[in-house]
């Protein structure tokens, strides 16, 4: 059966859902359960050369994509969660010592990534005062970092930012707003501090 067949079944039939959910989530500990932990090389795509440090926490359920391409890396006591969306690497690019990636987040080809940031498509719902925060759920929006990108240390890039190619993240920014091509960001919130573009590039 297709993974996206199997995915509109599991949409419309909400009972299905939660049943399976229990079969492969550790419902306290909000991570796949350790026999789908050990069975996850079956089911994750690894490029050629790719290396995934053992103390890496890796929780990517069967019933989302994670896909890591070509002589990619993520360094040791990074955590990566497909269980709100789809984490799809490049090739050659580098998930930097205590990354924390949420899905759904695409990040593409030689990106460099450096220790201790946050880039996560995740946020929870707060908006009803009359129940607690944990009791209404979560929403994602999608992050896409794309080719030839270097994220600084302890940086944060928040759900549904799309960073373009060849921009640089300063360390400790926060990234609310997409990043234009071409672009050094910087500070909390991010703001556009130069153009990385030449002057033949503009000519």
């Amino acid at each position: 059966m297709k993974k996206d067949v199997f995915r509109e079944r599991m949409r419309h039939s909400p009972r299905m859902k939660h049943f399976l959910d229990m079969i492969i989530m550790n419902q306290t500990q909000t991570r796949p359960r350790w026999y789908v932990r050990m069975l996850a090389p079956l089911f994750q795509h690894r490029g050629r050369g790719a290396i995934i440090h053992s103390s890496v926490r890796m929780d990517t359920p069967p019933y989302r994509n994670f896909s890591i391409g070509c002589k990619s890396v993520i360094e040791s006591f990074a955590c990566i969660n497909n269980a709100m969306g789809d984490v799809v690497i490049g090739d050659h690019t580098r998930i930097g010592l205590h990354n924390t990636i949420i899905g759904p987040v695409k990040i593409g080809s030689h990106v460099n990534l450096a220790q201790g940031i946050t880039v996560t498509a995740l946020n929870h719902n707060f908006d009803n005062e009359e129940l607690r925060i944990d009791q209404q759920g979560v929403s994602t929006r999608g992050v896409t970092i794309d080719d030839d990108v270097w994220i600084g240390a302890n940086a944060v890039v928040l759900p549904g930012v799309n960073i373009g190619r060849h921009s640089v993240v300063a360390a400790g920014a926060v990234v609310n707003k997409d990043v234009p091509p071409y672009s050094l960001v910087a500070g909390v919130p991010a703001k556009i501090i130069k153009s990385l573009r030449n002057n033949k590039h503009n000519q």
